[in-house]
């Protein structure tokens, strides 16, 4: 009976060890299986003896026999018992492994810029900054990634940003506001919280994911990761007309099939048009600069990608909302009341993005061309705002445009020894076109002509391993032409070339 209590008592510290989930835990049927297993051993081996009997070979006594042999089964019936504890113990870890997911990506960055930094350099005499020059130390991203899979399809993931080594607060000089100096805060709160969601996976087809999340439109949204592109920094097109990374509490559905489609339907809060600008166009929409994000109207966000190619990704994404009562400033009754109550500000985005990566060669592309209605009134609207507002005041162009391709071919794959070794060698080259202002009212302007330019740049990336990459890159900005002060129209802004290195980081791991 000692024996029996002390086995149930390890079997029960055994059934402690293993994780509380009841899909990996073993279970209270397991245990009482086995102690009935043994109760029934220790049944069969109590033979009543008689004292003093002895065998008639061996000369022992019969006790002492059938005491040895009693020990013997019962110390077979322990071990086994223990045998299959210790073969559960290891298929629950194998199920435990990989449930914990950490990692992340960032960027240590330098660059030369051969050109001015001054507010005025897109002034009304940007030819006096001509021969100006500045360099920049920074780390653009660091992002720390941290993921749980409890099981049963259910699933949490978080995400933290420092973005430039900061908080999200910084003394800027402000351009468009008499060269002032003052202090922004570009989102609520002193860390940017990039992602926290809860999902539940149904099956590959079917799966549902609420909270914080990254909205996947563009090529740059959706794969952003340092060592997804070729530059130093992001690519410029995209970065600068929609928001990067683009992340709000959404509600999605998402899933794959086996030969190789993926999907995600979004249902998030809209935009923000009073912080529109012609700059970066209904990138300052996104977020928010209060405690809470405004949710006044609401908009609808996709994406498909297709992977049934080798070495091919093809994919459209794609936003609709509205974003003009999506502010503090007015309460709709005051709106319907005045001569903006038809204002809806409806912004449309789609976008095509590519990537092609085999036999050494990759090949990366996007387009994204976006519009926004009534840009006129809530152009007239965001300037007579109050001063103490959130608006910049400026004008807000109805489209916008980022186009850019990039080639990078891997010198390391023409050797068998460094190709086994997995380092890589990419010398590549890229073009951009953008342009935040490249139609106001639906007609096409230059009078923001330095919002659109033509960018390009070679380099080289080092991969020595998979998850780090150094870069180095040559790049030069020629702004669009515009109309002078004489009437005629040509080159008016200077060139923006510069040279910049960096060390990149992106892995993810499963513990």
């Amino acid at each position: 009976m000692g024996r029996k209590c002390i086995l149930f008592i390890s079997l029960i510290m055994c059934a402690l060890t293993v994780n509380a989930d009841d899909s990996i835990k073993v279970s209270t049927a397991d245990l009482q299986s086995l102690i009935r297993r043994i109760e029934r051993l220790e049944k069969k081996t109590n033979i009543p003896n008689k004292l003093g009997e002895t065998d008639a070979v061996s000369g022992a006594s019969k006790v002492d026999a059938v005491s040895g042999a009693t020990k013997r089964v019962d110390s077979t019936a322990v071990d086994s018992a223990r045998t299959e504890i210790a073969q559960m113990s290891t298929e629950n870890e194998k199920k435990r492994a990989g449930r914990f997911t950490i990692g992340g990506y960032g960027e240590i960055t330098a660059k030369h810029c051969f050109f001015s930094n001054n507010y005025l350099r897109y002034g009304q005499n940007p030819q006096r900054f001509a021969g100006d020059h500045y360099g920049e130390f920074d780390l653009p991203h660091v992002v720390i990634y941290m993921g749980y899979d409890f099981g049963k399809g259910w699933s949490v993931g978080t995400e933290i940003e420092f973005e430039h080594g900061g908080t999200e607060a910084a003394v800027e000089i402000e351009e468009e506001e008499g060269g002032e100096y003052e202090s922004e805060i570009e989102r609520g709160g002193e860390v940017a919280l990039e992602q926290f969601w809860l999902q539940k996976a149904f099956n590959r087809y079917a799966i549902l994911r609420a909270g914080m999340q990254v909205i996947p439109v563009g090529g740059l949204n959706a794969h952003h990761e340092s060592t997804e592109y070729f530059g130093v920094y992001r690519n410029e097109g995209d970065f600068t007309i929609i928001p990067s990374t683009w992340h709000e509490v959404a509600l999605t559905f998402m899933g794959s099939t086996p030969n190789g489609w993926h999907y995600q339907a979004m249902f998030l809060p809209g935009l923000d048009s009073d912080r529109f600008n012609r700059k970066n166009w209904v990138k300052p929409g996104a977020g928010s600069p209060y405690e809470f994000k405004l949710a006044n109207v609401f908009a609808g966000a996709a994406r498909v990608d297709y992977t049934g190619v080798r070495g091919l990704r093809l994919s459209l994404s794609g936003y609709c909302g509205n974003s003009f009562r999506n502010t503090l400033s007015k309460s709709n009754v005051e709106l319907d009341a005045s001569a903006y109550k038809d204002v809806k500000g409806t912004v449309s985005i789609g976008a095509f993005d590519f990537a092609y990566d085999d036999f050494g060669f990759v090949l990366r592309g996007s387009f994204t061309y976006g519009h926004l209605s009534d840009a006129a009134a809530i152009t007239q609207y965001n300037i007579a705002m109050r001063k103490g507002s959130v608006s910049s005041k400026q004008w807000v162009a109805s489209d916008a445009l980022a186009a850019g391709i990039e080639a990078g071919y891997d010198f390391f794959s023409l050797n068998q020894k460094l190709q086994a070794k997995n380092q890589k060698f990419y010398l590549f080259a890229r073009y951009d076109y953008y342009d935040s202002m490249f139609r106001y009212d639906g007609k096409p302007t230059d009078m923001y002509a330095w919002c659109g330019r033509h960018r390009a740049a070679v380099g080289i990336n080092y991969f020595p391993i998979k998850q780090i990459a150094v870069k180095a890159e040559f790049s030069y900005g020629i702004l669009k032409p515009g109309t002078r002060a004489d009437g005629t129209k040509g080159k008016i802004y200077n060139d923006e070339p510069q040279i910049a290195v960096g060390i990149v980081y992106a892995g993810f791991y499963r513990l």
